[in-house]
């Protein structure tokens, strides 16, 4: 079997020993080489032509958003960032994703951090489905833009649920939908995506600014109604009681025995829960992994609508093939079609 080659791109000498001591365990990577800042990663890069670079953010001489814009207009390297868990280096990941990079890997405890080995899993892992994934480029044009919206008045309406499950490549993925999606839409919308706290609530925020649906990070008592869309708080399961005619979130660090949290297995199945499966679309949109696969043949069983994105455009074909393999799909389609899905289906057209 072919080795993946990984360049290892970090301003910290600890830091790079770490990462290279984590992904040489792997039998099936190779660290091909080492760099110290963005200038010379950029170098490296393009010498070596490696398969997979990990990307430090914070680094001297050139910054790792600097070095991701060079190194993936210059070779065909696909890029991991390593960030750390504050709100600028939130919204600096997020610029990054959109100009290419496949993932990204948050640091527990900041720019040194000395807990990077408990994520050795999640390295190792993300570093072999960056791999594989489909690169999605920004393109001139492409950015959505910012809409006004009017003032949203507190109902409690809710005729569909729209349930989406989302990990790697998450975010430029929900840019294909969210933004598109009506904000008269007769559906509250509930977003899973696997990313760790203060991640989520900045995710929300960027999506917001682009969507004609109102978008915000869940809260313990929101009530989801038409023209809503909540996302699961990073480290949490996002829960649903019925109370009276209206369905509220809470939220829940059970079960634990779950390898996401939040966990799109969990939240749909209490949505399914709460609220009329035959009434709830499940969607199933790019990552690594199984995870919302069982729920999804759970939710069409009990009569819910299932649409599972489509290799054709998903970056890395995990949970969705896992959906469909398991009878989990009533529809399997491109992202960019998913939109025009789900507003037929809640229009009863």
């Amino acid at each position: 079997m072919k080795s993946i080659r990984v360049l290892v791109v970090d301003d910290s000498a600890f830091m790079r020993r770490v990462i290279r001591q984590i992904l040489e365990g792997a039998p099936d990577i190779e660290v091909v080489d080492v760099a110290r800042d963005g200038l010379e990663g950029t170098e490296k890069a393009i010498a070596l032509q490696p398969d997979v670079v990990t990307l430090d953010i914070n680094m001297p001489r050139m910054d790792g958003l600097t070095a991701l814009q060079h190194i993936t207009s210059k070779t065909t390297a696909k890029v991991v960032m390593i960030s750390s868990l504050t709100q600028e280096d939130a919204l600096i990941t997020f610029e990054a994703l959109e100009l290419g990079a496949v993932d990204f890997i948050a640091k527990p405890d900041g720019t040194i951090s000395l807990g990077i080995s408990r994520l050795a899993d999640e390295i190792i892992g993300k570093v072999r489905a960056a791999a594989k994934a489909r690169v999605r480029r920004r393109t001139p044009g492409r950015r959505v833009l910012r809409v006004e919206k009017q003032a949203q008045v507190a109902v409690s309406n809710l005729d569909w649920v729209v349930m989406i499950g989302v990990s790697t490549g998450g975010p430029k993925t929900l840019e294909d939908i969210l933004p598109h999606l009506p904000g008269d839409l007769p559906a509250g919308v509930v977003v899973v995506q696997h990313m760790p706290p203060r991640f989520t609530a900045s995710l929300a925020q960027r999506l917001d600014q682009y969507s004609k649906m109102h978008v915000c990070e869940a809260r313990e008592g929101m009530k989801l109604s038409n023209g809503l869309t909540v996302i699961a708080p990073g480290g949490y399961h996002l829960m649903f009681r019925r109370q009276g005619g209206a369905v509220s979130c809470y939220l829940s660090l059970r079960p634990e025995d779950v390898e996401f949290r939040p966990s799109v297995n969990v939240t749909l199945r209490a949505l399914m829960e709460a609220f009329d499966p035959k009434r709830t679309i499940g969607v199933l949109l790019t990552g690594m992994g199984d995870d919302g696969a069982d729920a999804m043949v759970e939710l069409r069983r009990r009569g819910g609508w299932t649409v599972a994105e489509s290799e054709e455009t998903a970056v890395v074909w995990g949970m969705p093939r896992a959906a469909i393999e398991r009878g989990g799909a009533d529809v399997v389609a491109p992202s960019y079609q998913i939109v025009d899905i789900i507003r037929r289906k809640v229009r009863g057209r």
